[in-house]
């Protein structure tokens, strides 16, 4: 079964409150289905730069809980929340209760973590992947017990849980959304989550060339299949999401499609393809997320809030079909 396609925006800055306000009410007038954060935690400097990832000034968490003070319909996520940067009771009780204030608006996103000099910048120990993956699952466990009926007990190498129900109880359920590129993350997606958000391979630790050209349309084939193999016959109801990060409106975006072209060492056709990428004209850009939605079952898409008026006549189009 073909699903529809949901749009989500995705925000890192903001000079005001005010303006905060803003881009949450203007994402739900366009249509858009989900007002996303994510978890980061450093301000401008060399960590930063290191990185190579864009500054976010504001903490996701009070910063959701705005989003869905002021808002009414739009549902409210973070794409994911970095569970080593959070103690993980506190933070599955801190998004139960804007799950329960928004009435079941939550998405629930989570990830093992990636950025390394964020982690080195914060004096917080980086574990190998296999380390934090395997916690990430222990944390799920968590999630799913806190959520559920009765006494969330839990024991694992991560949490140690007894004699307290969780509360407040999700409006529904809660999707868990589990973001992330590589084989082991992606297995423990098609396993666990409602929602599979899709991800470079950041095995470097940093956004550049690697991450991407592990990322181009091949390389997405090879991930949902990691994602089936962990789903097994749950697959058909799993949604998968992906950010189209490098996203240009554009009656001729050759320029744009050569310059990218360029900095990360693919090819035109491969950049045009490539699922994080959406460049061109309204027709352009609906057609390929149609042909994105029939090879790889993408019918979930997220932008940048810079580009939510740019790409609202694509959502328009698009929306529940």
């Amino acid at each position: 079964m073909t699903k529809p396609f949901r749009f989500g925006v995705q925000s890192f800055n903001t000079t005001s409150g005010a303006d905060w306000t803003s881009q949450v009410c203007k994402a739900e007038e366009l249509g858009y289905s989900t007002f996303h954060l994510a978890d980061h935690i450093i301000g401008e400097g060399p960590a930063l730069t290191r990185a190579n990832h864009p500054v976010q000034d504001v903490a996701a968490i009070p910063a959701m809980a705005h989003a869905a003070a002021v808002s009414s319909t739009i549902n409210i996520g973070c794409r994911v929340f970095c569970i080593d940067y959070h103690n993980p009771v506190v933070l599955v009780k801190s998004a139960m209760t804007i799950d329960m204030l928004s009435n079941g608006r939550l998405e629930f996103g989570l990830g093992a973590g990636w950025v390394k000099d964020e982690y080195e910048a914060i004096g917080l120990q980086m574990d190998e992947p296999k380390v934090r993956i395997d916690r990430l699952a222990d944390v799920i466990e968590g999630v799913k017990a806190f959520r559920g009926e009765g006494s969330a007990d839990v024991s694992n190498k991560t949490i140690q849980w007894s004699e307290f129900a969780g509360a407040p109880k999700p409006v529904g359920r809660v999707p868990i959304m589990i973001g992330g590129g590589s084989p082991r993350v992606l297995r423990l997606a098609g396993r666990e989550a409602d929602i599979v958000s899709l991800n470079f391979n950041n095995r470097s630790g940093q956004i550049g060339p690697d991450g991407v050209g592990l990322s181009t349309s091949d390389e997405t084939s090879k991930k949902i299949g990691w994602i089936k193999e962990g789903a097994g016959d749950r697959f058909g109801e799993l949604e998968i999401e992906i950010g189209a990060y490098f996203t240009f409106v554009m009656d001729d975006p050759s320029p744009v499609v050569q310059q990218f072209s360029q900095v990360f060492g693919l090819s035109e056709d491969e950049m045009t393809r490539h699922p994080h990428a959406l460049f061109g004209s309204v027709d352009t850009i609906v057609e390929e997320l149609e042909r994105r939605r029939e090879e790889h079952g993408i019918s979930y898409v997220t932008v940048n809030a810079q580009n939510m008026d740019a790409f609202a006549p694509v959502v328009e189009r698009l929306s529940g079909k």
